[in-house]
């Protein structure tokens, strides 16, 4: 019987040091460029930053995710979008591209950060959401969100483009989310 205790544990060794592997940029389901000054050796990493609802803040920088250096400030790069990113709750939230100059895969005061006008939307059913506004005593770009029609899952919404039937709108991949400094 004490055979059996000692087959396990290595079984069990592996089984927790089992890593997804490393896909290439456009492998995964939102993929696009970073640009712009971000200084010397970066080390940039990506972070899914937003609000589920009713209320459910969340940054998450260790998504699947593999950023490659292009050359001459531009990298691409390949992030891997959950499934879910919250249970059964409807979101609104952005990809974001930081420096993580203390190398703790967490996006921090005072570390370099950039975002584009696209905006990610995750959403359990189909149906129109009401409009977000954002307090005027909160820090930053005040960007609401108006009344949106969007599907099940994941959708995407332009800022930089008006409303119309293919905007916001159902995606399963992403390229050309590109975002720079």
């Amino acid at each position: 019987m004490r055979l059996f205790p000692a087959l396990l544990f290595p079984a069990l060794l592996l089984a927790a040091c089992g890593q997804t592997s490393v896909k290439a940029p456009a492998e995964y389901r939102l993929s696009g460029t970073l640009g712009g000054d971000w200084g010397s050796s970066p080390r940039l990493r990506l972070a899914l930053v937003g609000t589920g609802f009713p209320v459910a803040v969340s940054t998450n920088s260790s998504i699947a995710q593999n950023v490659v250096e292009s050359g001459a400030g531009t990298w691409t790069y390949g992030f891997e979008l959950p499934n879910t990113p919250l249970p059964n709750v409807a979101g609104v939230y952005q990809v974001v591209a930081f420096n993580d100059a203390n190398n703790d895969a967490r996006p921090n005061i005072g570390e370099t950060v950039a975002r584009n006008r696209q905006w990610l939307i995750y959403s359990p059913v189909s149906t129109t959401t009401q409009p977000v506004t954002i307090p005027d005593f909160l820090p930053g770009e005040n960007e609401g969100l108006p009344a949106l029609t969007v599907s099940a899952g994941w959708n995407l919404y332009d800022r930089a483009q008006g409303l119309s039937a293919t905007n916001p709108r159902a995606v399963q991949k992403i390229t050309g989310y590109d975002i720079s400094r």
